[in-house]
């Protein structure tokens, strides 16, 4: 294998948190008497980074209220649900298939450094990660920061980057590691085709 390092995304990628992601929103929207997302697939249709501009798309008017507000509403909604969330079926056993070719994993997502380390100490995954990179707010602005730190600190690594949006893909390009998009977490097929 080329890589020196395989860089996962968290959610939509390892952790299979659609449905409490669109729980979550729901409640927002419903208080707001808006619109719900109706199915997974109505909400992989329109999700992506910023978050602010996903949540502008399915009807929120930051004019009548900060958005920084509505995403610690969210994050309080998520909170409320994340621990019936798991990893999916197959993911343990690829972060075992990667650990056994010896190569170094990174955990890298716009989740809040805490909460995400949490999720990783209760799902039981982090020996598998020789670093974890959260952001340092909840606000979800996006992680091509994180990544241009990382590389900057990793300017020799052959990098592979295992995500499930366009954000990720951007992420990767911004580092120039190779990028693997997973259609089965927050956005569809045909918008990850794109890339």
């Amino acid at each position: 294998m080329k890589y020196t390092h395989i860089i996962w995304d968290f959610n939509g990628t390892l952790l299979d948190d659609v449905d409490i992601g669109i729980q979550s929103i729901n409640v927002l929207l419903a208080a707001r008497r808006l619109p719900t997302l109706s199915s997974a697939e109505a909400y992989r249709a329109v999700s992506g980074f910023p978050i602010v501009d996903y949540y502008k798309r399915i009807g929120f008017d930051f004019s009548k209220e900060p958005y920084d507000q509505v995403a610690l509403e969210w994050v309080a909604q998520y909170m409320s649900r994340v621990e019936k969330a798991t990893v999916y079926e197959d993911a343990i056993s690829m972060l075992e298939y990667v650990r056994q070719k010896q190569l170094q994993q990174i955990l890298l997502s716009a989740t809040e450094l805490d909460m995400l380390c949490g999720q990783v100490s209760t799902l039981g995954i982090g020996q598998y990660f020789h670093e974890i990179c959260g952001m340092d707010n909840v606000y979800a602005h996006g992680k091509v920061s994180l990544g241009q730190k990382w590389r900057e600190e990793h300017p020799n690594a052959v990098a592979l980057f295992v995500g499930d949006t366009d954000h990720d893909f951007e992420v990767a390009s911004v580092i120039g590691a190779d990028c693997v998009l997973f259609s089965g977490g927050h956005q569809s097929y045909e918008r990850l085709a794109k890339w």
